[in-house]
């Protein structure tokens, strides 16, 4: 045998020897690496599982409070301002009290944040609120054409679906859970019937000239207990947005006795009417006041629960604390809250006026409706201020989420 042949054998041996080393150390080693592994996918997928069953529990109680939230909105718009008109749904005749008597609150607090324009075109008053030929109007006329859409202002329940052929035409009452009645006459076509529920915004009638009218357009109303508050007074029609989110109006007191007219004024006792969603820090934003001022007002503690509905007291004797100082130096120059009063006569309702404390005298605040897109960085270069004198007049931060509809003070 040669050389070459040997060295060949000795190569294939050593190689063989190799290799068989190698496949029993890889079957030693085999069982400890899918020991490893199978503890750690055990791990992993326990860790995945109580992620998910935590993630579970978070969506789940998120979505039992959004169920719970739109329950409660549902069943205001079942049984709207309940607490306010009673058992009393009268469909006959747009006062629901016209037969009998009516029990005015001291104060009450209308949430007007929800407010939609009723018509889509350009808004234009072509008879205002007050007397007018010997007679009063009760709302104000917009210019519509017929077959024009007719909307709802807020959200709420029909209330009256009739014809009056000496005076509204065809005409729609909603009730809403605010505690305002709108009425809309006048109308062409009636799109809805008694009982149904419609959210701001939605299509109730067609503009028309129905009734006692001289050409095509909206009669619209706002009442408050039946009584006829001026609709200008509480929206900005030029702008489309409420003066204010929130009103207050209240039953001013003649000789200790209620006179059910009802004022602005910020010398009256201030309540608040819980809702959904709030809490007593909202409160006490809502009224410049503090948590614990409410507590002791209205003996309760922070973590006190609150019950919808409540009537929660947000002023001690109704009178904005100033210190001493000031009311030295300019006590005759601050203005007082005008009172308006709205067919005195016969013990009607006064709107609240605008806040003016942060206003020069004769000025005219002016408001922006939130829409899509808005920032306040946007808002302040539309209204020739900043973003800072924004937060001020609003009560607001820089970081403040703005609401879609909601109405920003600019000046």
């Amino acid at each position: 045998m040669s050389i070459k042949a040997l060295l060949i054998i000795c190569c294939s041996v050593v190689f063989v020897s190799a290799g068989s080393a190698q496949n029993r150390d890889k079957k030693g080693t085999s069982p400890k690496i899918t020991s490893h592994t199978k503890l750690m996918d055990e791990r992993v997928s326990e860790l995945m599982a109580d992620r998910v069953g935590f993630k579970k529990d978070i969506t789940l109680k998120a979505l039992a409070e959004l169920e719970e939230q739109a329950e409660l909105e549902e069943e205001e718009l079942l049984f709207p301002a309940d607490e306010l008109y009673g058992s009393n749904w009268d469909t006959r005749w747009v006062n629901p009290f016209r037969e009998g008597k009516v029990e005015f609150p001291d104060s009450c607090a209308i949430n007007c944040a929800s407010f939609t324009m009723p018509i889509d075109s350009m808004t234009r008053i072509t008879s205002k609120y007050g007397p007018r030929r010997r007679r009063m109007h009760k709302g104000i006329d917009l210019k519509v054409q017929i077959g024009d859409t007719i909307r709802a202002a807020f959200d709420g329940k029909i209330r009256i679906c009739n014809f009056e052929r000496r005076g509204y035409g065809n005409y729609v009452v909603i009730r809403h859970p605010n505690g305002l009645e709108t009425i809309y006459g006048h109308l062409s076509k009636i799109l809805v019937k008694i009982n149904n529920i419609v959210r701001a915004g939605d299509p109730i009638a067609l503009g028309g000239n129905t009734g006692r009218s001289t050409g095509s357009h909206l009669h619209f109303e706002t009442r408050f207990l039946g009584q006829a508050i001026n609709p200008s007074e509480i929206i900005d029609f030029e702008n489309g947005v409420p003066h204010q989110d929130t009103y207050v109006f209240h039953n001013v007191k003649i000789n200790g006795r209620k006179s059910n007219i009802y004022t602005s004024s910020d010398n009256q006792l201030v309540y608040h009417r819980v809702k959904s969603g709030d809490t007593l820090g909202k409160i006490a934003r809502l009224y410049g006041t503090t948590v614990n001022e409410l507590c002791r007002l209205n003996g309760l503690k922070s973590t006190s629960i609150l019950r919808l509905g409540q009537s929660i007291r947000c002023s001690a004797n109704g009178q904005r604390s100033v210190s001493k100082t000031r009311s030295k130096q300019g006590a005759s120059s601050v203005q007082k809250a005008s009172k308006t009063k709205v067919e005195a006569t016969t013990a009607a309702v006064a709107s609240l006026q605008d806040n003016t404390s942060n206003s020069k005298p004769g000025q005219t605040p002016v408001y922006h409706r939130i829409k899509s897109g808005d920032t306040l960085g946007a808002i302040a270069t539309k209204y020739g201020t900043t973003v800072s004198k924004l937060c001020q007049l609003n009560g607001i931060s820089k970081t403040t989420v703005l609401r879609l509809g909601r109405s920003i003070r600019c000046s």
